[in-house]
């Protein structure tokens, strides 16, 4: 073999490596299903009545196609403390490479218009989407205003696109 193949071999395995890395196709095919109980209390205290406020729907939507097909229900959920928290409940989507949870003030839109609307407008990360299915639930930070949000987004930091998208319309 000589010296000029050797080069290019080495050279196509760095780039096969990096690919493989920037990518992960084998996440397609790998699902992760997470069945989370529906919120409850934080911190009720031990013994306390049965007649406490419960848990209350203020916001949900349906799921919808972007990048990849993505089914299944977004609530944002206020809890009796006065915190909230959003619930996907069914989801159904790919797994994929560096995906998150992003409230946002932008609209959800139809088809690849709506692919990548949420890096335009304002939003929050929640955190690293947990599974690609399943019921979950995400805790929305404190300080975070959640009339300042209308929609939730499966979101691919790794490619900057929607996977799939919910409006968040008052109950």
């Amino acid at each position: 073999m000589t010296r000029r193949m050797v080069t290019a071999l080495i050279a196509a395995v760095v780039v096969l490596g990096a690919g493989l890395y920037w990518f992960q196709p084998w996440k397609l095919w790998q699902d992760q299903t997470v069945r989370e109980a529906s919120p409850t209390a934080h911190g009720a205290p031990t013994g306390a009545s049965s007649a406490a406020p419960a848990a209350r729907t203020v916001a949900a939507g349906v799921l919808i196609s972007h990048e990849h097909s993505t089914t299944g229900m977004a609530k944002l959920v206020r809890l009796p403390d006065g915190s909230h928290t959003l619930r996907l409940e069914n989801l159904e989507t790919s797994n994929g490479p560096d995906l998150r949870v992003w409230l946002s003030d932008a609209p959800v839109k139809e088809g690849v218009d709506g692919w990548r609307v949420f890096a335009d407008g304002k939003h929050v990360s929640l955190g690293k989407l947990k599974g690609n299915k399943g019921d979950q639930n995400y805790t929305v930070p404190a300080e975070v205003n959640i009339a300042d949000y209308s929609s939730v987004t499966i979101w691919c930091d790794r490619f900057d696109v929607s996977f799939g998208a919910a409006p968040l319309l008052s109950t």
